[in-house]
């Protein structure tokens, strides 16, 4: 019951949930990234040609929630945040009066409970009004994230609940020290017990002519044998920094997100040299892996001639000086026409821009 509602708790003695996890500055973060990068790439639908190219086309995916649903920036960035934290989504399919799919609708994947009957997933849903229903994959659409039994993704919440849960328990740490008031500039001691009264007209004694802008190089005089001894926990001794960047460095590695991404600037990335570079590394080994899973089970939704893909040209573009050096070269080397080229920087076409370089023209004629 514990693992079902993400309640499990770690070693550090914390309940670590969706909620609590998120709560890590650092949890929030990669997963907002990854799913917020996902979801800014267009969700293409593709059908293949004859000769083995494909060209865009249209379908149920152009609104994956339905007509009425959410916009299609949410419905992708839904779908990571169930995926990231709960390992699984669940989608109920939405059929129009013809019986043709025109959406899903997600559903928190705490609510659904899923069983095998005769080889085939049956999905238990509880309804917001305390009742449950079964379903089967006619009308639900499972993505699971890594498997270990092929029915239902690991939740990285339980799999990685002690990694964060001693974050929590870092966290609950730093905010009682800080809140506690363990903090005092110095001790004051004297050699002979005083009364509470006195101790307490020593102690204002002192705040007079010791603490403020206005006794900034003064001489103090005190007319006491006091010993002042200074007493201050600094963030290095209680373990505060360190704590928070091997924090950091932990859901950097859960989540697979460059360590430069989440602050962590003094770290060197190995995601390469450049801003281009790190793009293309961080869209190769961590949102690849994520748009690819989700690609193959929607594709199955569609047409045979029909599939899904999301489209990276706008993450991993070079820059514009690099772009048009680029394009110049595929139009002198006859692999873009004019106007091809023209459409990728967004001009306006050419009158005579739709031809091919005539000198590859001739070599593709047999001159």
């Amino acid at each position: 019951m514990f693992a079902l509602f993400g309640g499990a708790p770690s070693l550090a003695g914390v309940t670590v949930n969706e909620t609590s996890a998120l709560g890590l500055s650092a949890v929030f973060r990669s997963v907002s990234l990854i799913a917020g990068s996902i979801a800014a790439l267009p969700l293409r639908t593709v059908q293949t040609r004859p000769d083995g190219t494909t060209q865009r086309t249209t379908s149920w995916l152009d609104t994956p929630a339905g007509p009425d649903g959410i916009t299609d920036y949410e419905f992708v960035e839904t779908m990571l945040l169930h995926l990231l934290l709960q390992g699984n989504f669940f989608g109920l399919k939405i059929y129009g009066g013809a019986g043709q799919l025109l959406g899903l609708q997600p559903v928190h994947p705490t609510a659904v409970g899923i069983e095998v009957k005769d080889g085939r997933k049956v999905y238990r849903i509880q309804l917001a009004n305390g009742t449950s229903t079964e379903l089967t994959d006619r009308d639900v659409v499972h993505i699971p994230a890594l498997s270990s039994d092929g029915i239902r993704g690991l939740s990285p919440i339980t799999v990685a609940r002690n990694s964060f849960g001693t974050s929590i328990a870092g966290e609950k740490a730093s905010s009682r020290l800080f809140g506690s008031g363990l903090l005092a500039s110095a001790i004051a001691t004297v050699d002979e017990q005083l009364p509470e009264e006195d101790a307490k007209a020593i102690k204002e004694g002192l705040d007079r002519k010791l603490a403020g802008v206005n006794n900034a190089g003064e001489i103090a005089f005190i007319n006491r044998s006091v010993t002042i001894t200074p007493w201050s926990i600094s963030p290095a001794d209680a373990q505060f920094l360190e704590s928070r960047a091997f924090q950091v460095d932990e859901v950097s590695r859960w989540f697979g997100i460059p360590p430069h991404l989440l602050g962590q600037t003094q770290k060197q990335t190995s995601f390469g040299a450049g801003l281009t570079e790190q793009n293309r590394g961080y869209a190769r080994y961590t949102l690849s892996a994520w748009t690819s899973r989700i690609e193959a089970r929607l594709s199955r939704l569609l047409s045979p001639n029909l599939a899904c893909e999301f489209d990276y040209s706008g993450l991993v573009q070079p820059d514009p000086e690099t772009e048009i050096t680029l394009l110049i070269a595929q139009v002198q080397a006859g692999l873009l026409t004019k106007n091809e080229a023209r459409r990728i920087r967004n001009m306006p076409a050419l009158p005579d821009g739709d031809q091919l370089t005539p000198a590859i023209q001739s070599v593709a004629a047999g001159e």
